[in-house]
């Protein structure tokens, strides 16, 4: 049995507490005291009321720790990512941060730490299999498509928020980076919509968000790359809406004396209209898309996810397949699979076949089940 220490005990924190559990020494912190009650009333877990933008508090905290798990939001990710590096300590992280988490590489390799960055179901499932078919197939495009969305459609937004929704904020303004051609693009998020069809699901619409990250410079030989975003129909016309109309600006005005960022207003308006309701039903849907040569023939390859909220563990479906994707990796670590220094993104542990394997087999255990299609070109033969 190992100590770890979960940082944050939100949405996706929960699942992890829940599920490390199961096996470890497990403290769970927060400065939601309703969310660490849930806790420590339910699991065996133990809780910290923390202020985590408190970087001694957290350095005193993990002090004792074998793993620290980090479930901070975006803005947060990266003090918090080099607070617990600089504590010597080996870190799973999956905080969509928008600064370059490659910077600390050089500081995690010289404290001899093992942290793995991007660590949830998107980005990271997507890293995982295309670090894994890179080494034993010649790769020539790579995309996905993910959502996790309400199974009832309520307007105006059709959507509820499975995480934090300063993140989903975040990810509709962030500018989306894609590889066309073997060149570089730029484009707003939320730009060259498109409708897919899903069979469980139905119609949804696909839109460009930046969720290629790290995979630009480490899978930089691959001509096209593309991260698209899914929702119900709708939902995206209204968010452009709000967009253009200054809603997500975040140069501060003046309002009866008071100073506040467009952006922080809207940001709290949506967590209430978002909130998803204690056991609401709704689902995670992913599509990743592998197109290349294995032995010299033309091979394209699909991974389909879909995954619903628990009733047992009364946890939604983004939580399980984020916070297990999590929770995989850090197994990986404990059990001293993968012990690399330095930062490593999702796609170079899945470069190690038993790495890859060993996720794959634990998400499965845990009815998060990737279905992989393998479409050979029969004409090559």
């Amino acid at each position: 049995m190992h100590k770890v220490v979960i940082l944050g005990a939100g949405m996706v924190g929960k699942a992890i507490a829940i599920d490390m559990s199961k096996k470890h020494e497990v403290i769970a912190a927060d400065i939601d005291q309703a969310s660490l009650d849930y806790l420590s009333r339910n699991y065996p877990v133990k809780t910290q009321a923390i202020n985590l933008m408190e970087e001694e508090r957290i350095i005193s905290l993990v002090e004792q720790a074998d793993l620290v798990i980090s479930a901070v939001p975006g803005f947060m990710g990266f003090d918090t990512l080099k607070t617990v590096i600089q504590a010597g300590k080996n870190i799973i992280d999956l905080s969509f941060m928008p600064e370059d988490f490659m910077e600390l590489n050089a500081l995690a390799a010289s404290k001899g730490v093992t942290a793995i960055t991007d660590c949830g179901v998107a980005p990271g499932m997507p890293n995982l299999i295309v670090g894994y078919q890179n080494e034993i197939m010649e790769i020539e495009s790579f995309s996905y498509v993910v959502g996790g969305l309400p199974r009832n459609r309520v307007y105006p937004f059709y959507y509820k928020a499975p995480f934090s929704p300063v993140d989903v904020v975040e990810e509709y303004t962030r500018p989306a980076r894609f590889v066309e051609k073997g060149k570089l693009m730029v484009k707003p998020a939320m730009s060259d919509p498109e409708k897919m069809y899903f069979e469980r699901v139905g119609t949804l619409e696909a839109f460009y968000t930046d969720g290629l990250r790290s995979l630009l410079g480490n899978m930089s030989h691959i001509t096209d790359m593309k991260e698209k975003t899914l929702r119900f129909p709708g939902h995206i016309e209204l968010i452009q809406a709000l967009k253009t109309a200054g809603f997500f600006d975040k140069e501060p005005i003046l309002i009866g004396g008071a100073s506040i960022r467009p952006v922080d207003f809207t940001s709290q308006v949506l967590i209430r209209d978002w909130k998803l309701e204690p056991d609401e039903p709704e689902f995670t849907i992913m599509r990743v898309e592998i197109s290349g040569k294995r032995d010299g023939r033309p091979l394209r390859l699909i991974y389909d996810l879909y995954d619903e909220y628990d009733p047992v563990e009364r946890l939604s479906s983004m939580a399980r397949t984020t916070g297990f994707t999590a929770t995989a990796h850090a197994e990986l670590i404990l059990q001293q699979m993968f012990s690399g220094k330095g930062v490593f993104p999702p796609e170079l542990v899945g470069m190690d076949a038993d790495c890859y394997r060993f996720v794959m087999d634990y998400l499965c255990d845990r009815n998060v089940v990737y279905t992989k299609t393998s479409l050979w070109d029969e004409e090559s033969n």
